[in-house]
């Protein structure tokens, strides 16, 4: 501040006997909360995981992170974890991994996916370890080799043997993709049903027992 404007000032509380207001805590908490619902609205979303078909990567009670913009200028990639609307109820949002893009060739063989004829490897994924049923009773395990269409995404979880997905309700359009999964920031373990823990209003509550925050989850990447 210049020297003249320091003597406007004090000319200024001379006369009216106030001085300048400085910015308060609950000032800069409103702007907080404000940039921070903007982000949200705008750049990330929130969801809980609701179900075990994500097991391997997710578990039931994750919180995440979705980052909105993700696919603005971009398309999802083999492999990425997205959230998306639900091609038969588009009110619900599903969790999933991309297995194939537009254009590639998609086959399962004795629970192995191949892509393009390749075998994939995929370390996130989880079997119960029974021995793969056959096409003829389920396409759980086996199905013969397709072609995703222009536009669509073929869907799966990491959970195998215990998803609904793809196999068995078809493609998710591109237009139906709501973002990428990006973090897990809160974890919560689900209490036995028959504890106190369970019932509501301790189930709503039960953040503030240690034994049921999975501490280990917080923060971490979703790959």
């Amino acid at each position: 501040m210049s020297e003249n404007e320091t003597k406007e000032q004090d000319t200024k509380e001379q006369i009216t006997g106030e001085k300048p207001k400085k910015d308060s805590f609950l000032d800069s908490l409103i702007v907080a909360v404000v940039i921070a619902m903007i982000i949200k609205g705008i750049l990330l979303q929130t969801y809980t995981i609701p179900s075990e078909s994500m097991v391997g990567t997710l578990l039931k009670g994750d919180f995440i992170l979705l980052n909105r913009l993700a696919y603005t200028f971009s398309e999802p990639s083999r492999g990425d974890v997205v959230v998306f609307e639900y091609p038969l109820d588009p009110s619900k949002d599903f969790i999933k991994r991309v297995i194939g893009t537009p254009g590639d060739r998609i086959m399962m063989k004795d629970k192995v996916i191949y892509v393009n004829g390749v075998a994939q490897e995929e370390k996130y994924k989880k079997t119960n370890g029974m021995m793969p049923m056959p096409e003829s009773v389920t396409i759980k395990d086996n199905f013969s080799e397709f072609t995703v269409p222009e536009g669509k995404y073929f869907m799966m979880g990491d959970n195998r043997d215990n998803s609904y997905d793809s196999r068995f309700w078809g493609f998710v359009d591109a237009s139906r993709v709501k973002g990428r999964a990006v973090m897990i920031y809160w974890s919560l373990d689900t209490p036995q049903y028959n504890s106190a823990w369970a019932k509501f209003p301790l189930n709503m509550l039960r953040f503030l027992n240690p034994k049921y925050d999975r501490f280990e989850r917080f923060f971490k990447p979703i790959k």
